[in-house]
């Protein structure tokens, strides 16, 4: 039986993790996270704990053993982290040498998730041996949560990825895709910007991916996204398309008509040839992504 820790599991892709292992009768799952558990699969174990805290990370992580912990908590709203950069370090940095302390102390696998906002946009689309250069209090403390990990010799995973969409019952935070929906369904006008270029990722796929890499304990840094190069706005017009709503209502306009606390890279975007090749992942187009997430709205 392979244990696997999830933290942040009330999150989107924690949830989905939660969703991929339920009828895996070789994997035992424990989630963890702030709050009651928002989880409707019932073959896992549930826990609160608050990743801020080392006497509660080191508890409950000796408690279960884990043979793998994927790290999904994180403080991701990056104008937030801007403007509160105690808490946006206590939660994307402290909390990620604690989960080392407790990981080496139970000889854990950690799997930790970071960010394309590492790199400044200048020369995307990006593969793994590309250097780095945050723009933001926000992608500071990922990378320094990157280095970390590089530096602690604990067997790990780093994935980074990009712009995750999808649904989950009990969503604390949207998303691109169901905002431009509800808008347009509300026949609301909605300026989206066209000069920024991104590779969305489905939340599904993400979860997969994570999943290869402790099928196959595979150490280092992996990009996994979604494949096709999409600007806010072409993502905006295929939803859309998609859903047969009427696109008169978006507004095609650049970033410069926004005053956000914190810069965005302008044109990141994976190269996925590392992750094709070591783990096998392959991720959906975005119009499969699309038909994905009509599905599960049907039964939200």
């Amino acid at each position: 039986m392979t244990k696997i820790l999830i933290t942040g599991a009330n999150g989107l892709l924690g949830q989905k993790l939660v969703q991929l292992y339920a009828d895996d009768s070789n994997t035992q799952v424990i989630a963890t996270g702030k709050g009651a558990d928002r989880n409707r699969s019932g073959s896992h174990l549930y826990e609160q704990m608050n990743i801020t805290s080392p006497d509660e990370v080191m508890g409950i992580i000796k408690k279960h053993q884990p043979d793998f912990v994927i790290n999904t908590a994180a403080m991701t709203h990056v104008d937030e982290c801007e403007l509160n950069p105690e808490a946006c370090w206590k939660l994307n940095v402290d909390a990620v040498s604690y989960l080392i302390d407790a990981c080496k102390a139970t000889n854990s696998f950690l799997i930790h998730l970071s960010t394309d906002f590492i790199f400044d946009g200048e020369n995307g689309p990006y593969t793994e041996e590309d250097s780095p250069n945050p723009l933001s209090k926000y992608a500071v403390s990922k990378l320094e949560s990157e280095k970390l990990l590089q530096a602690s010799g604990l067997p790990s995973a780093i994935v980074r990825t990009m712009l995750v969409y999808g649904i989950v019952h009990d969503m604390s935070r949207s998303n691109i895709i169901l905002w431009v929906k509800k808008s347009l369904e509300e026949k609301k006008h909605i300026k989206v910007i066209n000069d920024q270029w991104r590779t969305p990722t489905l939340a599904e796929d993400l979860a997969k991916g994570c999943a290869l890499i402790a099928e196959k304990r595979a150490e280092g840094v992996f990009n996994i996204s979604g494949k096709e190069l999409l600007t806010p706005y072409d993502m905006a017009v295929a939803t859309a398309d998609f859903f047969q709503l009427d696109k008169s209502y978006i507004e095609e306009v650049d970033g410069s008509i926004f005053t956000q606390p914190a810069r965005r890279p302008a044109k990141t975007g994976f190269i996925l040839d590392k992750a094709r090749s070591v783990l096998g992942y392959e991720p959906v187009s975005f119009e499969e992504g699309l038909t994905t997430l009509r599905d599960q709205l049907a039964h939200v």
